[in-house]
């Protein structure tokens, strides 16, 4: 597999509900540059960068005055379809991810396939309904949008917590983690396809 190859994309997704523009760089530094108008959201997407080990850049304009639906679970879209366009052929990548993060008293569980196959499961509850100005039943929608659209398949779940915030923090932090671990170059591979159908 040529070491050199970028793994990049940029996009802009525009709906008559958000605009959103999302540049992102697999092999970054954990970098984020990201606004969307909701705050905890931010925070999220900042541990998603940093913990991924990516470049990310995301700016989304959207009709918050509704609510925090249509932008969450669009940036979530475009996310993964930049994802999906940056990873390409998956030539070379460990393709399987694991981690589990705690965060005082949460721990969370987050397991990834770079697989092609698209598939949350979710197993996460919070003891509230609202981190900021963040409704907490948008966290699963955002990981909903980002696997469908990324093509990959998701498990995350809660092992303990009581603490909303903290919840939904590990639950980012394992989800950056695994998804970290997947996309590694495979230096055994010799830049072949992760499985044994010879695609995905």
């Amino acid at each position: 597999m040529d070491t050199h190859t970028s793994r990049t994309s940029q996009l802009t997704r525009r709906t008559g509900e958000t605009n959103i523009t999302v540049s992102l760089c697999l092999d970054g530094t954990g970098e984020g540059h990201i606004s969307t108008g909701v705050g905890f959201f931010d925070h999220m997407l900042h541990a998603l960068a940093r913990h991924g080990g990516l470049d990310l850049d995301v700016a989304a304009e959207g009709d918050l005055h509704i609510d925090d639906h249509h932008t969450i679970e669009d940036v979530g879209i475009a996310l993964g379809e930049a994802f999906h366009r940056a990873i390409g052929d998956k030539r070379g990548i460990e393709r399987f991810g694991y981690a589990l993060v705690p965060l005082d008293e949460a721990l969370c569980e987050a397991v990834v396939d770079v697989s092609g196959r698209p598939f949350l499961a979710w197993n996460v509850t919070f003891p509230r309904e609202m981190i900021g100005t963040m409704a907490t039943e948008m966290v699963e929608e955002f990981f909903r949008a980002f696997a469908m659209a990324a093509r990959i398949t998701v498990h995350v779940t809660n092992k303990s917590g009581t603490n909303a915030h903290h919840i939904a923090e590990s639950g980012f932090k394992s989800f950056a983690r695994a998804l970290r671990m997947a996309i590694a170059r495979d230096p055994r591979s010799q830049g072949s396809i992760p499985s044994t159908k010879g695609v995905l």
